[in-house]
């Protein structure tokens, strides 16, 4: 059960503290734990108030706060289960914390919160449960012991546990002495013992010595053996008396203390050594030693003596103690006696006693009961003001904690928004990163494609591209279209679009790759057609009526209107309230609107009947109201919802009725507040939010009840662009006249703008005045919001226990707290859709301001009125200004308002009409005016209407015209000369004809003129887009076409073929023929006749290249591409042409309807411009809709290449491209005939319309007397036709006289005023025809203009398109020249090659390669194989310096590995082996020679350096040392030798094979710098380091198993011996933890014990060896003391464990290896026991590993790294160089000189 709970607290629930079964009980003995499991269940919410530590009142406290929360949960829970948790009784947590996990899993099922459950209780069982709670407390407070109590206890623990340490301390301090004391026996010993081994090491030396100078032949091998036995137990004696005199010495250093004792006593013993062992038994068995035991016999006697003595004394002060006593106990019996009174006295005395104490025992309560009642009244008032304090500090920390989760909500939040913020701007920057890597590789690929000559074109619509954000690489395919609108069809759809409207830009205005080129920069280009525009835009104004109603406009009103805006809690409504106070403003709370709107329906407001007409200041003003409110009802409910807005105000009120919430006759008479309020409610009680549209209405509804001039402020709406916009448009109407003003717009020409261009509709005055931002930051409001909260915290508090509070007060905390709960979100809306608010505030009126709100809220509310002050000031004078503008405008209608007699009725003017006509028909029959006296008329007009003003329609505004007078009377009315000239038609001064037209002539006109717009700017755009095609098509043709030509100039050819078959004969010569001369001159033949053949098959070669130049050039694609070209320019010049045609036909329909004429019917056929033929069928004309040339090709033969022609070959003239030449000739012939075909059909259509105008004007003009004539008709070009006909007319008219004569006719008088009107009509006629004329020839210009410009675009793209073919071409031929002269020069090159090879008679071995255009001789392949080269020796290792090789190493090895598999061997027997390997090394060369001069002392002297615990021999020690030289690894190569070998050994056995040590490595490797001999004869040199590391896995791997097993934690071991004992034990430390061990301080003694050893070493005799080695200590001695300084505070932190220090130092637990001279024994580990007890003493009883700076500051495990000396690297070569130096300075001293020398 403990784990399920265990797993369930520290998984599921992870709760603070980690619990395990063992801890259980002490974990929840505070019952912190279990608060802190309710809180994460949400059931203890108090859980802030719990404590965990430990005292009582921390349990107390805990306790009685879960009491409650178990009883709800149902959990059996009092105050024995609560001791039996404090006083960790075992099972009790257990069992409590299993019914809490049951009650949680089954209030988890239910899902009920804990304020549900407590709510789901009775209000008994609730007040029950507080009397329980209290009484719980009661009783667990005298449960649980005082706070002192447990102080007191711990206190008496800390001093019991203080005397114990000191106990402890001691007793550790006199086991320090004693091992102090220990050690310096053992020191004492250890020196005696070193130097006993001395001085026996120096006789031996001696004795080797004269035994080697007496004995020169070996012994008889029969007497070896006893020899050896003999030996043996000589060695047993001495050693009997070293241990005898090492005893007797340590006695003796126990006695004497002084140094000089020491000293003396070493003297002795020096002079002792060469006694025998009974003279060392003799010299000590002395009177001194019998004297100090009958010494220490007598103390002995003594002490006893002292304790007899001792303990009598005891036993007589116990026999003392015991009489006194009995002495006592017979005095106490006798005052018993002597004091016994009567049985009747003493009841007596005891009524009396208890009289007295029942009276005392009545005062005492008494007393005692006031006291306590004190004590309680005290006890209670203290409670209160302390309960009161608790509730105030968690209210505190309550708010705090609320405040701190409120602000980190708000980060996270304002952190979303931020992170949003950056994922799109990441968004953006990474599609603008991609674009513009796709516009690099685009210009890469495009460089690639124009040889980096990129168009301009190009470029600039791959930046068009790249600036609008549309891809530059294709995404989806627009040839055959796409049946589903895909999104890359889309978007490349737009990239079209976008290309042909810029391309169409370009064109229309004549910019970028149509700007006019130089030829035309002279010719300004044609200026706008202004009476083309004034004409469309008088139709389109006609068939566009005004929808606004002519009303009077409402006067300007002086009230100001604004809002004020701000995020939550910034001061809106405070700054309201004061600005209400001074000024007479209406403020508008949406909120409070809304709540009005519903209590308006619930109080079943109703509206008063509706007057028809409201008149001012008359009647009941709220009749009026009510109308207006009746009114707005009607226009509330129909207001159409916005976009994005819920169900509009009329749906609601239908759905209502349709309900029957309640009946329509009655909901319609509510008013019109009463119904949007049943609408606001009825969503409310849904669940929806009230939408946009219906405040709005609300609020609108709110403003038109107001007075007019009264002003209002908004408080906080509109809160989001829906808002503002809905709310504009209800109080301007803005809407409906954007949208009004977009389609006129949208109407109006694009290709003629006209005089006036249209006005921009003014901005529309916005629904505000002003609007005021209170700007404070995110935390300031946050800050006002805990404010709030404080204050009312702070408010329940003082007034808890007085009363309660009234409803307004539990109101507006309920407001608070939902404020609180929603201020966040708040915050975020108005930081979402302010962004979007302050545009619309600020773009079309720039009315917002900004207040920092964060200031003080007098300054706040002063610069809020100031604000204010200066908008109602700048209201008025708005306001008056506007006034003053309308007066001055109806004074100005009222100057201009005409003064004449009112016109004539319709019907008169017809009357009249007729009968002119009439009259005139009567006066000239027949007869028309001639153009002569048109224009005459013209002209006396135009002087008549000089200086007057004419109307708009072309009346003159000053009332009639005069009559016409006679011509002698003409001359009188001329111009004087100092007058301007008439204004010309389309100018400033012109004043356009504006007759009425018929109304149906606009819906026909605008939309043809609409369709000609259209299909002009479409066929453009087409046109233009299949231009920038071709060019890319163009490009990639071009590029297609230099690669494949290319390619085929690097097709293969059979050159080397022929070169290496005319090698293989060349080295098939035989070498006695090569001197011969016939024999050279026939190989120089042989040359001749391959260059010849090479020579042909390059002559052949490029002769195919120039046929395939010469195909590509006869290709029709060129041609077919110009053809194309030219046809697109063409197909411009048609559209140019058809606009002009269909122009010119809208003119003439407009003027003749102008003139109320019938419009004609053009039954010629439009102009066509034909095209270019591209292939060669013969089609009908009557199959042609469009005319087509053929193309005419002229032959090279025929062609003369004009100045400009040659310019474009730039060079010598290539025949190939003569046609090309002479086609561009016929093109460009082609282009200007056609565009002069197209001018002068333009020329003709208006010179045809001219024609038809003067037709028609002679046909109409009745005839006048000749006089009237103009005297400038003579000077017509026309004149002679002009003049033909009235002479034709005449002669008619007598012929018909003749058959038909008609009665003469009375002449009829005509008025003056009919004069006039007659006059006024031919007037307009001319004016009118001059307009039209005008404009037909404007747009002939500009037509003309276009048409040239297009020729001279297409003659140059066609000429650039010629150029860069030509140049393509060209660089073909330049290609296959050069290739052709390098292949030539090749084929010599080889040519001289063989010829140098044929004069100095050698073979070419090397291949020699000819291809394509490259020669040369291939050094990687040869034709015949080199001579066998001489098989060069293997490698041999020399002696060097007394070096063992490696074969001599190995054969070592396998001798002690038969007789010591386990490395360990005697010394004897060790360095009997050695001397016999030595004497017998002749023939078997097992040692190098200067090893052959060693004597058995040498040997015994390397077997003493060699020795293990004075006995042993490690032989693989040997071998490592004997092996050297090699790399002196350092420490941190061995530890990284170690990982790597633990990285291989992956099973981490300690053991790996010869592949992983190889792959793993040592420290050094292998000799890779060797130098390679030049003679092949001679052998490689020796690498004897990779040879090295192959022998030491060798040495030291257990050949035993298959495959051999290598230990390389105990090889690593072996490495880490160093010439300095220390060194190497922390080394070989290193290596057996795996980290660096920091080396320890020493101690002085030390040091000193070692200079007392180096006193008396064997280097005396050889000063440069001395040198060396104090140079060795005194580098050590530096590099140990710069790593004292370096070691680190928290060095030697890891654990060693007892079996790897026993490993480090292995003292003997070794098998003692089989041999003749050893028997099988097993020897344990002398340092084991001393290893366990240091364990014990450092508090590893149960021999646990423990860390390495504890252990090493132990006085043992010091003392044994200061002397142990097996990590020591013995110096063999000392012994060899002192050898070889005795050898070669006497080799034939005697041996008694050669004592005396060594003495």
């Amino acid at each position: 059960m403990s784990e399920i709970l265990c797993h369930w607290l520290n998984r599921d629930l992870k709760v603070s503290r980690t619990v395990s079964p063992k801890s259980f009980a002490k974990a929840f003995s505070n019952g912190y734990l279990i608060g802190e499991v309710l809180y994460k269940f949400e059931l203890q919410s108090d859980f802030s108030e719990f404590s965990e530590s430990r005292g009582s009142t921390a349990k107390l406290n805990n306790f009685s706060r879960l009491e409650p929360t178990l009883h709800l949960l149902g959990v059996q829970f009092d105050q024995n289960v609560a001791q039996s948790i404090i006083t960790e009784k075992p099972g009790a947590a257990t069992k409590l914390l299993y019914q809490l996990y049951i009650a949680l899993q089954k209030k988890k099922k239910t899902g009920l919160t804990g304020l549900e459950i407590q709510t789901m209780q009775p209000q008994t069982n609730i007040r029950l449960q507080e009397l329980r709670s209290e009484a719980f407390r009661e009783r667990l407070k005298n449960l649980i012991p005082r706070q002192t109590d447990f102080n007191l206890m711990r206190v008496t623990c800390r001093f019991q546990e203080k005397c114990k340490q000191m106990k402890e301390e001691l007793a550790r301090m006199n086991i320090e002495k004693f091992e102090k004391f220990q050690k310096l026996e053992e020191e004492q010993r250890h020196f005696n013992i070193e130097k006993q081994r001395l001085n026996r090491r120096r006789q031996n030396e001696i004795m080797a010595k004269i035994q080697a100078a007496i004995i020169q032949i070996p012994k008889p091998e029969s007497n070896r053996t006893l020899k050896a036995l003999e030996a043996q137990k000589l060695m047993k004696k001495k050693k009997e008396a070293e241990d005898v005199a090492n005893e007797i010495k340590k006695f003796e250093a126990l006695i004497k203390k002084d140094l000089q004792a020491k000293e003396s006593a070493s003297k002795t013993s020096l002079e002792t050594t060469d006694q025998t062992t009974t003279d060392l038994l003799n010299t000590y068995s002395d009177d001194d030693y019998i004297k100090k035991i009958q010494k220490r016999l007598e103390e002995d006697a003594f002490a006893r003596e002292q304790r007899e003595k001792r303990r009598r004394r005891l036993l007589m002060d116990q026999l003392i103690a015991h009489e006194a006593q009995e002495e006592a106990y017979r005095e106490e019996q006798l005052i018993h006696r002597l004091m016994r009174q009567s049985q009747q006295e003493r009841r007596i005395a005891v009524q009396l006693m208890h009289v007295r104490h029942e009276k005392e025992v009545l005062w005492q309560n008494r007393i005692f009961r006031e006291k306590q009642y004190e004590e309680r009244r005290l006890k209670d008032f203290q409670d209160a003001l302390d309960r009161e304090a608790a509730l105030a500090k968690q209210a505190k920390i309550d708010f705090a904690e609320q405040t701190f989760r409120e602000k980190e909500i708000h980060e996270r939040m304002a952190a979303e928004r931020a992170q949003v913020r950056f994922q799109k701007h990441y968004g953006i920057c990474a599609e603008v990163l991609d674009q513009i890597l796709d516009l690099c590789t685009k210009v890469a690929d495009y460089r690639l494609l124009t040889n980096n000559l990129i168009p301009h074109k190009i470029m600039h619509d791959w930046k068009e591209l790249f600036f609008s954000g549309k891809p530059i690489y294709e995404q989806a395919s627009l040839k055959h279209g796409a049946a589903e609108a895909t999104g890359g069809y889309l978007i490349e759809l737009e990239k079209r679009n976008l290309l042909d409207r810029n391309d169409y830009e370009d064109y229309k205005n004549m910019v970028g790759e149509w700007a006019l080129p130089e030829d035309m920069a002279n010719s300004s280009p044609p200026s706008n057609n202004y009476i083309l525009g004034h004409v469309l835009q008088r139709l389109i104004e006609k068939s566009i009526p005004s929808q606004d109603a002519a009303a009077e406009t409402e006067l300007p009103s002086y009230a100001v209107k604004g809002c004020l805006l701000g995020k939550t809690l910034s001061g809106k409504t405070t700054v309201l309230k004061a600005l209400q106070e001074d000024f007479s403003i209406q403020v508008l709370s949406i909120d409070t609107l809304v709540l009005e709107a519903i209590r308006a329906f619930h109080d079943n407001e109703q509206a008063s009947g509706i007057k028809p007409v409201r008149k001012e200041h008359k009647g009941d003003p709220l009749s009026g109201v009510k109308e207006i409110s009746r009114r707005q009802v009607q226009d509330s409910l129909s207001v159409p919802p916005a976009s994005g807005t819920e169900i509009s105000l009329k749906e609601g009120v239908r759905s209502s009725e349709a309900e029957g919430a309640k009946p329509s006759d009655s909901f319609l008479s509510l008013t019109v507040r009463a119904q949007l309020g049943a609408k606001s409610e009825q969503l409310l009680k849904k669940g929806r939010s009230i939408p946009d549209i219906l405040l709005v209405n609300i609020l609108v509804n709110a403003i038109k009840n107001m007075p007019v001039n009264q002003s209002w402020v908004l408080d906080g709406f509109p809160m989001t662009l829906n808002q503002a916009q809905l709310l504009e448009e209800a109080l301007t109407g803005y809407k409906k006249k954007c949208k009004e003003a977009e389609k006129k717009k949208a109407q109006m020409p694009t290709l003629a703008l006209g005089p006036t261009p249209s006005k921009e509709a003014t901005p529309l005055p916005s629904a505000f005045d002003f609007v005021i931002l209170l700007d404070i930051s995110d935390n300031t409001s946050l800050d006002r919001m805990n404010d709030i909260i404080a204050k009312e915290i702070s408010h329940e508090i003082s007034h808890e226990n007085i009363s309660h509070h009234g409803a307004s007060t539990s109101q507006d905390k309920s407001v608070d707290r939902h404020l609180r709960d929603q201020i966040h979100h708040r915050i975020v809306g108005f930081l979402d859709n302010w962004s979007s608010l302050e545009e619309w505030f600020t773009e079309p009126q720039n009315i917002l301001t900004r207040v920092n709100a964060e200031i003080d809220e007098g300054a706040l509310c002063q610069k809020v009125k100031e604000i204010f002050s200066t908008e109602i000031v700048n209201k008025k004078v708005k306001v008056d200004k506007k006034l003053e503008e309308k007066e001055t405008d109806k004074k100005a209608a009222s100057a201009e308002a005409p003064t004449t007699t009112s016109p004539l009725s319709p019907e008169a003017e017809k009357d009249k009409e007729s009968h002119l006509h009439r009259e005139m028909s009567k006066i000239s029959p027949g007869k028309g005016r001639t153009p002569s006296e048109i224009q005459h008329g013209k002209q006396d007009s135009q002087h008549e209407v000089k200086g007057k003003k004419v109307s708009p329609k072309g009346k003159p505004q000053g009332g009639k015209a005069p009559a016409k007078k006679s011509p002698g009377g003409s001359a009188d009315t001329s111009p004087t000369p100092t007058a301007p000239g008439p204004p010309k038609p389309g100018s400033e001064e012109w004043i356009y004809v504006n007759e009425p037209i018929p109304e149906e002539l606009p819906s026909f006109l605008v939309p043809y003129w609409e369709l000609i717009e259209k299909s002009y700017i479409n066929h453009i755009k087409t046109v233009l887009r299949y231009l920038r095609e071709n060019q890319h098509t163009m490009l990639s043709y071009l590029y297609e076409t230099r690669t494949s030509f290319k390619e085929f100039l690097r097709r293969p050819d059979h050159k080397q073929d022929f070169v290496s078959q005319w090698q293989t004969d060349f080295n098939s010569v035989p070498e006695d023929l090569w001197e011969d001369e016939e024999t050279k001159a026939e190989l120089h033949q042989r040359v001749n006749d391959l260059r010849d053949r090479l020579w042909d098959i390059c002559d052949a070669r490029k002769e195919e290249a120039e046929q395939e130049r010469l195909d590509i050039i006869n290709e029709s694609w060129l041609q077919d591409s110009v053809g194309i070209t030219m046809n697109h320019f063409f197909s411009l010049m048609q559209a140019e042409v058809n606009r002009f045609q269909d122009t010119k036909r809208l003119l003439q329909d407009y003027y003749r309807a102008m003139e109320s004429k019938i419009p004609l019917e053009d039954n010629k056929k439009f102009t066509r411009v034909p095209l270019i033929q591209l292939d060669s069928k013969d089609i009908s004309e009557n199959q042609l809709r469009i005319p087509l040339v053929p193309r005419i090709s002229t032959s090279p033969e025929n062609v003369t290449i004009k100045p400009k022609v040659k310019a474009l070959l730039k060079g010598k003239i290539d025949p190939s491209l003569e046609g090309l030449e002479a086609n561009f000739e016929v093109d460009e012939k082609i282009v200007i005939d056609t565009w002069q075909q197209a001018s002068v059909a333009i020329s003709h259509m208006v010179a045809a319309e001219i024609h038809q105008r003067h037709i028609e004007e002679e046909k109409e003009t009745p005839p006048v007397d000749s006089k009237e004539k103009s005297p400038q008709s003579g000077t017509n070009k026309k004149a002679k036709k002009e003049k033909e006909a009235p002479k034709k007319k005449k002669a008619e008219k007598k012929g018909k006289g003749k058959s038909s004569p008609v009665a003469e006719v009375s002449p009829i008088t005509i008025s003056p005023e009919e004069l006039a009107e007659i006059e006024r009509k031919n007037e307009l006629k001319l004016k009118i025809k001059e307009e039209h004329l005008a404009a037909l020839h404007l747009e002939e210009v500009a037509t003309q203009f276009r048409l040239e410009l297009i020729k001279t675009k297409a003659l140059a793209v066609l000429e650039e398109l010629v150029t860069k073919v030509v140049d393509v071409y060209k660089f073909m031929e330049k290609w296959l020249g050069q290739r052709y002269l390098n292949e030539m020069a090749s084929i010599e090159k080889l040519t001289e090659v063989a010829r140098y090879y044929i004069e100095t008679a050698t073979k070419i071995q090397n291949e020699i390669y000819l291809g394509q255009e490259e020669f040369y001789i291939n050094g990687d392949i040869k034709v015949f194989p080199d001579a066998i080269p001489p098989t060069r020796p293997p490698p041999i290792e020399k002696e060097e310096n007394g070096t063992l090789t490696i074969e001599q190493l190995d054969n070592l090895r396998d001798q002690f590995l038969d007789m010591a598999p386990k490395g360990i061997i005697g010394n004897k027997a060790f360095t009997d082996i050695l001397f016999d390997l030595v004497t017998l090394n002749f023939g078997t060369n097992n040692f190098p020679s200067s090893w052959m001069h060693l004597t058995q002392p040498d040997l015994q002297e390397i077997t003493s350096l060699l020795t293990v615990n004075s006995e042993f021999v490690d032989w693989r020690k040997f071998l490592m040392v004997t092996a050297m030289p090699w790399p002196m690894p350092l420490e941190e190569e061995l530890l990284e030798t170690l990982q790597r070998f633990k990285y291989m050994d992956e099973a981490q056995t300690g053991t790996i094979t010869f592949e992983q040590y190889k792959q793993a490595g040592l420290w050094f490797t292998g000799d890779e710098d060797a130098k390679v001999p030049d003679n092949p004869l001679d052998p490689l040199p020796f690498n004897r380091q990779e040879h090295l590391i192959e022998f030491f896995f060798r040495l030291f791997a257990d050949s035993e198993k298959d495959p051999p097993l290598l230990d390389y934690t105990q090889m690593l071991l072996y490495f880490a011996c160093h010439p300095d004992p220390m060194e190497g034990v922390y080394r070989a430390l290193s290596v057996a933890v795996g980290t660096h061990i920091f080396r320890q301080i020493e101690t002085p003694m030390l040091t000193a014990e070692k200079t007392s050893i180096s006193t008396v070493s064997p280097n005396e005799e050889f000063p440069e060896a001395e040198e060396n080695v104090t140079r060795e200590e005194r580098e050590l001695k530096e590099e140990k003391d710069e790593k004292e300084e370096e070691i680190p505070e928290n060095a030697n932190t890891e654990k060693i464990s007892l079996e790897t220090l026993l490993k480090v130092f292995g003292g003997g637990n070794e098998v003692l290896d089989a041999n003749r001279f050893a028997s099988y024994l097993k020897i344990e580990n002398i340092y084991s026991e001393n290893f366990v007890k240091t364990f014990q003493d450092l508090g590893a009883k149960n021999l646990e590993p423990i860390e390495v700076n504890i252990l090493l500051k132990h006085p043992y495990v010091q003392d044994l790294i200061a002397n142990y000396v097996d990590y020591k690297i013995p110096d063999i070569k000392m012994i060899l160089q002192r050898s070889e130096h005795a050898q070669g300075s006497d080799g034939e001293r005697s041996p008694s000189r050669l004592t005396e020398e060594k003495k």
